[in-house]
């Protein structure tokens, strides 16, 4: 179920967003349009991008070590997150 994200992480989406319209990338080319060096920092943001619903993740196609990663188009995720939220007053009631 897609969450909102934190400041910190939504600008990470952004940039990789802004990079990547399609919306797949790797993990060197997540640290190149990120621009972190450190590689526990970078597994954080990806971990929490796919942990709020942003992110999905699959194995590379040649290489099993690998992954491909896929961002959610920002509309889609959003859509989702006023459906929860609507979902969520309904049932309170």
């Amino acid at each position: 179920m897609p969450a909102a994200l934190p400041k910190w992480l939504t600008h990470r989406y952004a940039l990789l967003w802004k990079a990547k319209t399609d919306g797949e990338f790797d993990y060197e080319e997540a640290r190149e349009i990120l621009k972190e060096k450190d590689d526990k920092t970078l597994s954080v943001i990806l971990s929490e991008l796919r942990k709020h619903g942003w992110l999905k993740v699959r194995l590379h196609p040649e290489n099993a070590r690998k992954r491909i990663y896929h961002l959610e188009p920002p509309h889609e995720v959003l859509e989702k997150i006023a459906e929860n939220i609507k979902k969520e007053k309904d049932v309170r009631k």
